[in-house]
């Protein structure tokens, strides 16, 4: 039998090659390794998004096409993601895990799905045994835009904003580029490009004409272009830059951000990336609509009235929305800051 620090090796692993699944998409990245009865890692697999083999079949897969013949008893299925139990575009993982004959299954998060949860409890009916929990931290935050929005039933919200030193998010004319540098600008688009949509309002949109694509340092575009969201109730001119071919532009006609998230929800999208002006990201922090924060300080002062945030409905120190900071580093002369609430 496998010792606790190999099953840990491999679930490292596992959430190692999950991340050649595609990080947009209604699906999680999910990662799966086979250890011998030794625990040497004799297969593995990854989900490739809706539709195709789920991370534990192709593991299994690959078992059957590398040891032709070989039993799978006293073999150990290693998975980010409790297995699922529900048939969908593809059959149920627990059920997959139990005929192919492995004696037991370890995972690290569980599947929060009203259909698909309760795997575990399937493959302990069958006899198999099951530890949950291994690595749960790392698992739960490299699929946290995945398994929040999921618990939630809305989408994931990152809000992102640059401002000076001062919080400043723009000159006391107006003129705001570029207060952040190259580097938290290619960081920017990058993470665009591992979201679902992109959101602005209407006065952002039709004043400062953004394509809103995700581009690459040299202007190549991503091949994920996500999805452009206007809110609000204005009419906007369809010569704006955001309605050109590079990626498909929704306006979503309200000032309703509960309202707005479940009709992107609806639509499939599970995770929303807020670039909108001061007035937007004020509505979203103080509605409480905020998962994770991300900003760029640059070492810079302008002093006047353009800050970040407006109003957020907090009048108190004692009220403070108290944050928890999970990343930092410098990005060329910017700071960048992950944060969520605490």
């Amino acid at each position: 039998m496998p010792s606790v620090e190999q099953y840990e090796s491999a679930m490292r692993r596992a959430l190692e090659i999950s991340l050649n699944g595609p990080a947009v998409g209604t699906n999680p990245q999910v990662g799966a390794v086979i250890l011998d009865s030794t625990g040497l890692v004799v297969s593995e697999g990854w989900h490739k998004g809706a539709g195709s083999d789920h991370a534990e079949v192709m593991a299994l897969e690959h078992f059957a096409e590398n040891f032709p013949g070989v039993s799978l008893t006293n073999h150990t299925a290693v998975v980010t993601l409790e297995p699922c139990n529900h048939v969908g575009r593809t059959g149920p993982c627990a059920l997959a895990l139990i005929e192919a004959g492995v004696s037991r299954v370890i995972f690290a998060s569980a599947d929060p799905g009203d259909q698909s949860s309760q795997g575990s409890q399937t493959l302990k009916d069958a006899g198999i045994e099951v530890i949950p929990g291994v690595l749960l931290k790392q698992a739960e935050e490299q699929n946290r835009v995945w398994l929040r929005s999921k618990r939630l039933g809305r989408p994931f919200v990152t809000l992102k904003w640059a401002s000076t030193l001062d919080g400043r998010s723009a000159a006391s004319d107006g003129t705001s580029q570029w207060i952040s540098g190259p580097d938290s600008r290619a960081d920017t688009h990058s993470r665009r490009a591992n979201a679902d949509s992109i959101l602005v309002g209407t006065s952002t949109a039709i004043a400062d004409d953004p394509e809103l694509t995700a581009r690459k340092p040299d202007g190549h575009y991503f091949e994920n272009q996500p999805i452009r969201v206007v809110l609000g109730e204005s009419v906007i001119p369809n010569n704006l830059r955001l309605f050109n071919d590079r990626a498909k532009t929704i306006q979503i006609q309200t000032r309703d951000l509960n309202d707005a998230l479940r009709q992107l929800w609806a639509q499939g999208i599970k995770h929303v990336f807020v670039e909108g002006g001061p007035k937007l990201a004020s509505a979203f922090v103080a509605a409480k609509l905020v998962d994770e924060f991300i900003v760029y300080l640059s070492p810079m002062l302008l002093g006047g009235p353009n800050m970040a945030l407006g109003q957020i409905g907090i009048t108190s120190i004692e009220d403070a929305a108290r944050l928890e900071v999970l990343e930092t580093k410098q990005l060329g002369n910017d700071i960048f800051i992950r944060a969520r609430s605490a």
